[in-house]
């Protein structure tokens, strides 16, 4: 038994320092995905900084400046929220 006890120690470290966090991270974004409503403004994966205009099931769809063009994104594009319409 004892001959096992390093492997586990190794795994554990291995959990608490690799797997535990991405598993927090990945929850957290998943939460700030699911929260998006209108007028929030996010950056998405490709660098593109808009504002929500509408949140779908799986889509949104974003104003563009500066010519306020509408873009489609799938809403797992979407990497942060810059900031919200009602918050400074």
């Amino acid at each position: 038994m004892l001959q096992f006890a390093p492997y586990l120690l190794i795994g554990l470290v291995f959990y608490f320092l690799l797997f535990r966090p991405m598993q927090k991270e990945k929850k957290k974004t998943q939460e700030m995905v699911a929260a998006l409503k209108s007028g929030d403004t996010v950056v998405t994966t490709g660098g593109i900084t808009g504002t929500v205009v509408t949140v779908d099931s799986d889509t949104i769809v974003l104003r563009v400046k500066p010519d306020n063009v509408k873009l489609q994104f799938a809403r797992s594009a979407v990497t942060q929220v810059a900031n919200t319409e009602g918050t400074k």
